[in-house]
Order: structure tokens, then C-alpha cells, then sequence
């Protein structure tokens, strides 16, 4: 996954920090042999009690719904925020009220999206404790889930693909 993903130059990311390298997560998940491979890491890394996958938009929505399809749990997909037309919903899918979330999410950084993510989905009643992603980028002390108590569960860390590379 490294040699396909991983760009070279200067990139500015969600969290406002500048990056010489970044992961094209979409390399992956556009590809249906890398994104299986992906998702079937990401089974085992699941909480046992698990009742729902709830997939971020963007980047989660695809793993989240292979990761589904591979063990039969239902999913949602978490919007930055809700439209203002139809549903008008930021979590759509099945009602979450009382279930046992686990988020789904391709890179986490600084982990503001899924933070988010988990508040709101909290709000709506769903017990968020924990969320499972393909790369973690996040530096020691730079991961804003363990404040609010949300466990990452990593494939793979930054720190993993760097030494693939040495």
C-alpha cells in the first residue's frame, strides 16, 4: 500500500498542518483488490460487541461498506455535517439510538473528524467508544480521541509504513 499511496511534496492537510509526504488515501479505496485487503485487516481490529460500523464521509464511506459486506454489519455514513434538503441527517442509514458504534475512517491526523463524528453520534444516542482506521498519521500527544474516550485501532501507523520504506 506504501508504494502506491504515499506522495512526495508539500501538502497541506485537513488539520492545518503542512506535510512533505502524504497518503492518497482515494489510491486505495478506488481499488477494489487494495480496499478488500484493507477492510479484511480492519475485521479482526473490531470491538466484539460491535452493532454498526459508522463509515466518515468521505474516506470511511467506502471501507466502512466493505468492512459491512465482510461481516455483515450494518452501516452508517457519518456526514461532516447535515444537508440542508432531504433527510436533512447527519447520520444516514439505520438509527443508531442505543447501539454500539464503531467508526470507520481511512487516515486520522489529528483525529478532529472522527471526534466530531463520535460527539454527534453520541448526541443521537449510539455508544461511541471506539474507532478502527486504515493509517494513523497521528504523532504522540496529537490525537484529540482520548480526551473523549474513543480508542484507535490502526491497520497500519505512520511509523509502520516509514520503516516498510528503510
Amino acid at each position: 500500500m506504501d508504494s502506491v499511496c504515499r506522495l512526495s511534496g508539500e501538502f497541506t492537510l485537513r488539520s492545518g498542518l503542512i506535510a512533505s509526504e502524504y497518503f492518497d488515501k482515494y489510491r486505495f479505496e478506488t481499488d477494489p483488490d487494495l480496499l478488500r485487503r484493507v477492510a479484511e485487516a480492519m475485521v479482526p481490529l473490531l470491538p466484539s460487541d460491535t452493532e454498526m460500523l459508522g463509515g466518515l464521509e468521505l474516506g470511511g464511506v467506502p471501507i466502512a461498506t466493505m468492512v459491512s459486506s465482510l461481516t455483515g454489519l450494518p452501516a452508517l455514513f457519518v456526514r461532516k455535517e447535515p444537508k440542508v434538503y432531504g433527510t436533512r441527517k447527519l447520520a444516514e442509514g439505520h438509527e443508531v439510538d442505543g447501539l454500539d458504534v464503531t467508526l470507520i475512517e481511512d487516515v486520522i491526523t489529528t483525529g478532529g473528524a472522527v471526534r466530531n463524528a463520535a460527539l454527534a453520534l453520541r448526541e443521537l444516542g449510539a455508544d461511541v467508544r471506539t474507532v478502527v482506521c486504515a493509517i494513523d498519521r497521528s504523532e504522540p500527544g496529537q490525537n484529540l480521541l482520548d480526551s473523549i474516550g474513543v480508542t484507535t485501532r490502526s491497520v497500519l501507523t505512520k511509523r509502520m509504513l516509514d520503516a516498510s520504506r528503510a
